[in-house]
C-alpha cells in the first residue's frame, strides 16, 4: 500500500468500512448489488494489487470493476467471459447472514446452481428498493 514502509508492519493494515466505486456498468457484482454506483464494505488487509501490474492483468481479461474513491486501489476484479470469477479486497462474509448471503456469496451460489443469469435478469426488472440493502440484517 502507498503508506506502507518495507520492514515496518505496525499500523499498515487497511481496516474498517471503506467505499468502493464501480468503474463499469458491465459488472456481475455491480448487478448483484442492485446497480448502485458504489458499495461500502469492511476491510481488514495489508496487501493490495501492485499498480505496475494492472495492465498485465487486464491483458489477460481480468477487469478491475471496482476501485477506492481515489481510484488508486483496485477493490474488485472479474474475469471476462467466465461464468463467475470474482475477487474482492473486502470481507463479504462480515455482512452475510444465513438466509441473506452478501452479493458476492449469493452470486457464487447462483452460479454453482446454474441460476445466476436468470437471477440477474429478474433483478434488472426490480426496483432498487427491492435489491440488496447493506444496512439491514
Amino acid at each position: 500500500m502507498p503508506e506502507h514502509t518495507p520492514g515496518d508492519l505496525g499500523g499498515t493494515m487497511r481496516l474498517g468500512l471503506r467505499r468502493t466505486v464501480f468503474t463499469t456498468e458491465n459488472s456481475i457484482l455491480k448487478k448483484l448489488y442492485g446497480d448502485v454506483p458504489y458499495i461500502e464494505e469492511r476491510h481488514r488487509h495489508r496487501y493490495e494489487v501492485n499498480p505496475n501490474m494492472i495492465n498485465q492483468f487486464e491483458k489477460k481479461d481480468l477487469c478491475f470493476v471496482g476501485q477506492d474513491v481515489d481510484g488508486k486501489r483496485m477493490e474488485i476484479i472479474e474475469l471476462t467471459g467466465h461464468p463467475y470469477f470474482i475477487g474482492v479486497q473486502f470481507h463479504p462474509e462480515f455482512s452475510s447472514r444465513p438466509m441473506k448471503p452478501s452479493p458476492p456469496y449469493l452470486g457464487l451460489l447462483l452460479a454453482a446452481t446454474g441460476n445466476l443469469n436468470a437471477h440477474l435478469q429478474q433483478m434488472s426488472r426490480l426496483s432498487p428498493s427491492n435489491c440488496y440493502n447493506q444496512g439491514s440484517d
